[in-house]
């Protein structure tokens, strides 16, 4: 079996990079091998563990890395996250695919923790739903097992 490798890039690794990481490993199986990491690493984000286990992801072994550990690898798509991931990307030699999905940054969110948990939780949809799609516009899709 052929497989394919994907990186999710944005600012900091903590939450929507983490997020389409634990999507892709869910939905796209065996099929993908998938890393995520950002410009910066500021450690994973506690909501947004909460909110994909909610889903049954579990982000806890998840780690916040660095892109310039991944420079330099061959990547059949890398897909940037967010804006100011997509403006500051270095260019990776050997990249098939680049792809840009902008998504608001849940830990950016204000409020009480259950307004926050509802911009994280309104994010990871997107994220999850987004993955989705791509993946079934793939030629030879693997066919989306999300349990949510």
């Amino acid at each position: 079996m052929n497989v394919e490798r994907v990186l999710f890039l944005c600012s900091h690794n903590s939450a929507r990079s983490q997020m389409a990481e634990g999507f892709m490993r869910r939905l796209g199986g065996d099929r993908f091998e998938v890393a995520s990491a950002g410009t910066d690493a500021r450690g994973v984000n506690p909501l947004a563990v909460q909110v994909m286990a909610e889903i049954g992801i579990d982000l806890r072994g998840h780690t916040s890395k660095t892109l310039d550990r991944f420079v330099g690898e061959p990547w059949d798509a890398l897909i940037t996250v967010c804006d100011n991931a997509n403006e500051s990307c270095p260019v990776f030699p050997g990249v098939s695919q680049r792809l840009h999905w902008s998504f608001d940054d849940p830990s950016a969110a204000t409020g009480s923790e259950e307004q926050r948990l509802a911009v994280f939780r309104r994010v990871r949809d997107e994220i999850g739903g987004r993955i989705e799609t791509w993946l079934t516009e793939r030629p030879h899709a693997p066919a989306a097992r999300r349990s949510a």
